[in-house]
């Protein structure tokens, strides 16, 4: 007889594999180091904001309130850097934490993976793979070995 528990598990990897399109479960909970609240890039319409002007023409055009809160710090190869003007470094708190971005309320996402970024070593969050290494091996085993008989069938 198969488990709740194992049911739970299949249908939750599957939501979030197929549906989300993620890769990895997020865990944890927010060491409040704020960390993740300077030298951050941001991303509007799928693009790193690259210089001052852009995010300035943003800022006019897009009433969403995250633009107002940051800085801009820095600039590297990738885009601008930003800080939060709603850390409170001294008592290591979010000023607006309650009602705090989207943005903020979503983080850490795998995105920053996708952009070659890490978490810090004192960041409460922590990411696994939805999909163990061994099972990625064992699907590419199985495709390889369903191949094979197709390709040895169409040349018979």
């Amino acid at each position: 007889m198969i488990s709740l528990k194992k049911i739970y598990n299949t249908v939750k990897k599957y939501y979030h594999l197929k549906i989300l399109k993620h890769r990895y479960y997020r865990y944890g909970s927010c060491a409040m180091c704020g960390c993740c609240c300077e030298n951050i890039y941001v991303r509007h319409e799928n693009k790193i904001i690259k210089t001052e002007d852009e995010f300035n023409e943003i800022k006019k055009q897009d009433d969403y309130d995250f633009y107002q809160y940051i800085t801009p710090i820095d600039s590297d190869d990738f885009g601008l850097i930003f800080k939060c003007n709603k850390f409170d470094k001294s008592k290591k708190i979010c000023t607006i934490h309650k009602n705090r971005p989207t943005i903020c309320r979503n983080y850490p996402s795998e995105e920053i993976f996708k952009m070659g970024a890490c978490l810090k070593d004192n960041c409460g969050y922590y990411f696994e793979p939805i999909e163990k290494f061994s099972e990625i091996l064992e699907k590419i085993s199985k495709k390889s070995k369903k191949d094979i008989k197709k390709f040895k069938k169409d040349l018979s």
